[in-house]
C-alpha cells in the first residue's frame, strides 16, 4: 500500500500518519503548559499534596503521545519493510484505527483535566 493511496474519502495513508503526529504534538504543547500554569501555584507543602497528583497526570498523558508516535513509526516501518522484500506493503490498517482510537482517549483525558482545573479557579 502506497502512502499516497486513498484509505478514506479524501484521506491518504500519508494524510493520516501527518495527523497523528500533529495530534500528538498538540498534546504534548498543551500538556506542558498545563504543568507550567500548576507549577507557579506550589508555594508549600499542602499545595503540592494537591497539586503534584495532576502534574503526574499530565506526564502520563505525555508519555502516552510519546508511546503513539513509537507505535506510528513501528507501522512505518513494517510497511516499509514490507515493500522493500518486494511485497506489495499491504498491512491490517486495524493497527491504525487502534493508534486513532488511542489518540482520542489523550485528547479527551486532557479535556476533561483543562475542565476541572477551570472549575477549580472559578470557585
Amino acid at each position: 500500500m502506497s502512502l499516497e493511496k486513498e484509505i478514506f474519502k479524501g484521506k491518504t495513508l500519508s494524510d493520516l500518519f501527518s495527523e497523528i503526529y500533529d495530534n500528538s504534538k498538540e498534546t504534548k504543547v498543551q500538556v506542558k503548559g498545563l504543568i507550567g500554569e500548576l507549577k507557579p501555584l506550589i508555594e508549600n507543602v499542602g499545595d503540592a499534596t494537591l497539586l503534584v497528583p495532576m502534574i503526574k497526570e499530565y506526564m502520563e498523558i505525555g508519555v502516552k503521545n510519546d508511546e503513539h508516535l513509537i507505535k506510528l513509526a513501528q507501522v512505518v516501518q513494517r510497511l516499509e519493510a514490507s515493500i522493500s522484500k518486494g511485497g506489495d506493503g499491504e498491512f491490517d490498517l486495524s493497527e491504525l484505527a487502534d493508534l486513532l482510537e488511542e489518540q482520542e482517549d489523550v485528547k479527551e483525558e486532557v479535556k476533561q483535566i483543562e475542565q476541572g482545573n477551570t472549575e477549580e479557579e472559578k470557585e
